[in-house]
């Protein structure tokens, strides 16, 4: 971490010199590039979470709208940082509001979540629920990476077994259509409803997957700490240093990701606005700290000449200022951008100390679903050439 620290700084300073005296800029070479969101050669991680949304859910949905951004600086924290992006398939059954709610994959984690935010615990009824279907959506209506060493993963968690009297494809088929695909199923059954031990465990074994059965609410570890409000505010002004240039359906799509932050500002919880944090001030969360057109980022890397953009193409706030002044004013941005990741980073250390501290007071918690799911990504992940070592993120 603190050689991580050290990059930060010393980008920080690499990139005042290249703006603020650009006859250095051909000698120099930014140390941590931050326009580099993502990369043909950069590990690939697809991870759908395919969930039950019935009324006996609402623990587990809870946990997951906690948990998704810890889940993400898990899964970020490979030897080398892949590229990160999460699908949702919310599953009820017929004759509820609806049977499937589909995510597609998308490395604007901020947008996923706004969508996660919405799911809530209603339906139901009759045990078995619409897990045939879900599945089906999951393997054949998401952008998978055509990638060949891509990490492609399902996690199918739920508390009660697939209706197998529809006139439906149904789970073998669709788990062999996975595997073709090179994407593994694991499940996770929450809750002791003995009629989905078999189902269950089935789906995971045709999935080259692992089957784990965890607590109704999903037995989860979700410390706040001491630390989470200062992050979180931290957080908030990190993406106030984002600036988007482009053509009018660039701008659109980027508008639409700052409308997904603005949503989850409002309405998530503080701790769960300090994970994201911690995630955005990350390597593995750049992509979805920046989005893509972000000016500040594109200039510091000299990818972009800000002198060739279009007056139109410009972001509002800099289309009344001279060049000179635009320069300035995004030399500034970047400054401010690398002092509040450091301060971040830094936080997060103690952050990190204290939930270890309270984790090692609860006996370790190998049995919580952090410390399986870590352990499934960590096994399977290594035949994409994924190493993890650090244990997983709280």
């Amino acid at each position: 971490m603190k050689s991580k620290l050290m990059g930060i700084a010393l980008f920080g300073l690499t990139l005042a010199a290249i703006l603020y005296y650009p006859q250095l800029s051909a000698k120099i070479t930014p140390i941590d590039d931050p326009v580099q969101i993502s990369s043909n050669d950069s590990p690939k991680v697809d991870v759908v979470f395919v969930l039950d949304t019935t009324g006996s859910m609402g623990g587990l949905i809870q946990a997951a709208k906690e948990k998704i951004w810890s889940i993400a600086t898990t899964m970020a924290s490979a030897q080398q940082t892949p590229e990160i992006r999460i699908g949702l398939v919310g599953y009820r059954d017929r004759g509820d509001a609806y049977v499937t709610k589909v995510v597609d994959l998308s490395g604007d984690l901020d947008s996923v979540y706004a969508a996660l935010m919405d799911f809530d615990a209603d339906g139901g009824g009759d045990t078995p629920e619409s897990v045939n279907e879900a599945l089906y959506d999951a393997v054949h209506k998401m952008s998978w990476s055509e990638q060949e060493q891509a990490y492609q993963v399902i996690f199918l968690v739920g508390d009660a077994p697939p209706h197998m009297d529809y006139n439906e494809v149904r789970y073998p088929a669709i788990v062999a259509s996975a595997a073709e695909k090179g994407i593994l199923v694991n499940t996770i059954q929450c809750g002791d409803i003995s009629t989905a031990v078999a189902p269950w465990t089935q789906i995971a074994s045709l999935g080259h997957g692992n089957f784990f059965q965890v607590e109704q609410a999903g037995s989860a570890v979700a410390y706040a700490s001491p630390y989470d409000e200062e992050i979180a505010d931290l957080s908030a002004k990190l993406d106030d240093t984002r600036l988007y240039y482009g053509n009018v359906e660039e701008k659109e799509k980027m508008r639409g990701k700052v409308a997904a932050t603005d949503k989850l500002e409002e309405g998530a919880s503080l701790a769960s606005r300090a994970r994201r944090g911690v995630f955005n001030a990350s390597a593995g969360g750049r992509a979805n700290l920046l989005g893509e057109n972000e000016l500040v980022a594109a200039v510091a890397s000299g990818s972009v000449d800000l002198n060739k953009i279009e007056k139109d193409a410009l972001p509002e706030s800099l289309k009344p200022m001279a060049p000179a002044e635009q320069g300035v004013y995004l030399a500034k941005l970047a400054g401010e951008r690398a002092d509040l990741q450091r301060q971040i980073q830094e936080l997060s250390e103690d952050r990190d100390g204290y939930i270890a501290k309270k984790v090692d007071a609860a006996g370790g918690l190998k049995d919580s679903l952090d410390q399986k799911l870590y352990d499934t990504v960590k096994e399977q992940a290594s035949e994409a050439g994924l190493e993890y070592e650090n244990g997983p993120a709280y």
